[in-house]
């Protein structure tokens, strides 16, 4: 039973690393073929949402959730967080490259480690884990010196960003252990269909950059669909099954490809020692160790059927 969690555990991981890596990419090159951030985070999640159900009526998902009115009260929130969480980050990216945006994801495992002491009735980090955490804020420290593309709107937009990632962290974790669901495809469906609701009203400003938009630019807007719905599967599955700093800290990991392939792709890109210093944050990641669970916690709102 241990083993087969174990497996579980690592399968949900690894396939959530690997789309995070790419999507954060593939995004960046989205917003720089079509300058449309709402259009293409619209389309991420009503596709992924669509491409789910077609999928359960095809057959290849053989339990998904019916849309029911208990479980829209609870996804709501997750819906509204998650969709300012990803908005955020799509605008960062608009305003910021890739290595600024690290700086602010690198230290976010502080905030949430706190938080899961506080919410999530965790115990609070390790001597050796506070240390960990605490060299990875080091290296984001040291790439800040580094950063050769200071702009201060987009350091705006990643300071907002930071604070929703936090509340995004802890909340869907929440979410997670308190909201009966009958597989992991209908959280899903849940988030990504609720979300994409208040993001279609905030096209409006973007319909002639979307009408002027060349086949190629849209090809790039549906592989993001594509990357979006398989990082939204296994960022639900490990969110289930890891705490939300080990969590956080998993995302952050990834970044090192990300950061990778954007030096390769873009000019603007931190200087070898900024990058020495995110990857001196990624080595320090690996002395975490996840806090186990305190023994009493308090009882938490169950929603079923």
């Amino acid at each position: 039973m241990a083993s087969a969690s174990a497996t579980k555990t690592a399968w949900a991981v690894s396939g959530y690393m690997l789309c995070s890596a790419t999507l954060l990419i593939g995004n960046k090159y989205a917003v720089h073929k079509v300058a449309a951030p709402s259009f293409i985070l619209w389309a991420q999640l009503f596709g992924t949402a669509v491409a789910v159900k077609a999928a359960h009526l095809l057959g290849l998902i053989s339990h998904l959730d019916a849309i029911e009115t208990t479980k829209v009260r609870a996804f709501m929130p997750v819906a509204l967080i998650f969709c300012a969480t990803i908005f955020t980050n799509i605008k960062s990216l608009e305003h910021a490259n890739v290595e600024t945006f690290m700086i602010f994801r690198f230290s976010t495992p502080l905030c949430v480690s706190v938080c899961d002491y506080l919410f999530l009735g965790r115990h609070l980090p390790s001597s050796r884990s506070w240390l960990s955490l605490l060299a990875l804020l080091v290296g984001a420290v040291g790439y800040g010196t580094t950063d050769s593309a200071f702009v201060v709107k987009g350091y705006l937009f990643c300071g907002l960003w930071y604070f929703i990632f936090c509340c995004d962290q802890v909340y869907l974790k929440h979410v997670t252990s308190t909201v009966k669901m009958e597989s992991n495809w209908g959280r899903v469906l849940y988030s990504n269909l609720l979300a994409s609701i208040p993001l279609f009203f905030m096209m409006g400003s973007e319909v002639e950059t979307i009408r002027n938009a060349t086949p190629e630019a849209l090809m790039v807007v549906m592989v993001t669909v594509v990357l979006g719905t398989a990082m939204s599967y296994y960022a639900w599955l490990a969110r289930s099954l890891v705490s939300a700093t080990l969590f956080t800290i998993l995302g952050n990991v990834c970044k090192v490809v990300s950061i990778g392939i954007n030096v390769s792709l873009w000019d603007k890109h931190a200087s070898p020692f900024g990058i020495a210093c995110l990857l001196f944050s990624l080595g320090a990641a690996y002395f975490y160790k996840q806090a186990p669970l305190r023994e009493k916690q308090s009882e938490l709102p169950t929603v079923n059927k």
